[in-house]
């Protein structure tokens, strides 16, 4: 999948403030053991994953069973205050294209992204669906998010 681009001051609040500080190379771990919890946390499925951190990037390595898990795993620890890059190395057991991404702006519903993307605006749910469990309500987006767009 690669990498994927986040903005670094905004999203989930994941670690502990001597954890989102300047990341020295001891807090590495604690970032990474946080981003791990999240995902466990979330539900999101794997087969196996690591995660490691270095400074504001993140590296994702592991197999999971479909392209959807790879890229919500990778949504999930790059919507987390603090990251700004997640190198995504995950192994996808069945493959399929990837999604589209959609970074929210100030004045974004899924309703209007919706209609810019499929051309219906009915279709927010689409969209809200590909993102749970970190979205937990369709009207929860918040500017600077990065949000998985499936194929219509």
């Amino acid at each position: 999948m690669g990498l994927l681009s986040f903005l670094k001051g905004v999203g989930e609040k994941v670690f502990k403030k001597e954890e989102t500080a300047v990341p020295t190379p001891e807090a590495e771990p604690l970032r990474a053991s946080a981003l791990l919890a999240h995902v466990k946390a979330l539900g999101l499925a794997y087969n196996n994953l690591t995660v490691k951190t270095s400074g504001d990037t993140v590296t994702i390595e592991g197999e999971v069973a479909q392209q959807e898990d790879a890229e919500k795993i990778a949504l999930a620890v790059g919507n987390v205050e603090g990251v700004e890059v997640v190198d995504n190395r995950l192994k996808v057991a069945t493959p399929a294209p990837e999604a589209t991404y959609h970074t929210v702006e100030k004045g974004d519903t899924l309703s209007k992204i919706a209609k810019e993307v499929y051309g219906d605006m009915m279709k927010y749910p689409i969209i809200f669906e590909a993102n749970k469990p970190m979205l937990t309500h369709p009207d929860k987006i918040y500017p600077g998010q990065v949000l998985r767009i499936p194929a219509p």
